[in-house]
């Protein structure tokens, strides 16, 4: 799945943001001076990457990328593939290049693999939580500002899928375009009114039966329950025809989203996926070439 995966994430825009990450990132280390000033350029080292505890394994085709930014001639072995459960003490990967480049690169590489793999083991859980169920796991926009791209290709390594990448992909209406538009009619309309030619898919944000009554008669393309307890949410869905998507944002937790998926929304959305997920504990442990 990985090589593959990163691959098709990661084009055009993807790309090109996931570099401009990556320079940001060298950049803000700025000249490792204590390396410099204990090692040359000709000593060449081994470096293992090493899972300090069980996890889903995301980033891993970062290092290479990482490794040329940082300007120097390396070699590298992938000891485990991406999306492979790990447990404490595996050898991820290997790298080969001068001591000096590879500490400086060393908490790039480990801040990424970490950050990604543990957004990648909890929304796992979550997916696990949900089998069974007709309902399929979302992300949202919660991402770290810069980060938005990697971190929604990890979620799809953890078996989920993504919600819009950026504002121009889906016409969302939310809860501050209702209150200022004057209702959900008024705002569809204006949508429609301003993209008349092949309009593009219309989500609402609902908070209320009303407000999901009026979007139904709006005839959208999808309509979010948000923030509603389970029988109102159940009551919710009920009232919504057949051909308009339903999703299920807010409030979703490990503990409640099984009960969630058993009343049959077509998505749930979750933002803690990747706003909360704990970094996956990754170390680096450098020895002298053989």
């Amino acid at each position: 799945m990985s090589a593959s995966l990163f691959d098709t994430f990661f084009q055009a825009e993807a790309k090109l943001f996931l570099l401009a990450g990556i320079r940001i990132a060298l950049s803000e280390d700025g000249k490792d001076l204590t390396s410099q000033g204990i090692f040359d350029d000709a000593d060449l080292a081994v470096a293992h990457v090493i899972a300090k505890e069980k996890f889903l394994v995301a980033g891993l085709p970062l290092i290479p990328l990482i490794l040329e930014f940082a300007g120097c001639e390396f070699q590298h072995m992938l000891n485990v593939d991406e999306g492979d459960v790990v447990s404490p003490g595996t050898m991820l990967a290997a790298i080969q290049a001068p001591a000096t480049h590879i500490l400086r690169v060393e908490r790039v590489i480990l801040n990424y693999l970490g950050h990604l793999s543990g957004i990648a083991s909890l929304t796992a859980r979550y997916v696990n939580a949900l089998k069974g169920s007709r309902t399929t796991l979302l992300d949202t926009r919660k991402t770290l500002p810069g980060l938005r791209y990697p971190e929604k290709y990890a979620v799809l390594v953890g078996g989920a899928k993504n919600h819009r990448l950026n504002l121009s992909q889906l016409l969302m209406i939310k809860d501050n375009h209702i209150d200022r538009a004057g209702g959900i009619a008024p705002a569809v309309a204006k949508l429609r009114q301003a993209y008349p030619e092949n309009c593009p898919p219309i989500e609402v944000e609902c908070r209320t039966l009303a407000e999901v009554d009026e979007a139904a008669a709006a005839q959208v393309s999808r309509i979010m329950l948000d923030n509603m307890d389970l029988p109102l949410m159940r009551e919710a869905l009920a009232r919504i025809p057949q051909g308009i998507e339903t999703e299920v944002s807010g409030g979703v937790t490990l503990e409640n989203i099984a009960d969630i998926g058993a009343i049959g929304p077509d998505f749930v959305s979750v933002g803690r996926i990747t706003h909360s997920a704990p970094a996956s504990d990754v170390s680096m442990r450098i020895s002298p070439l053989e």
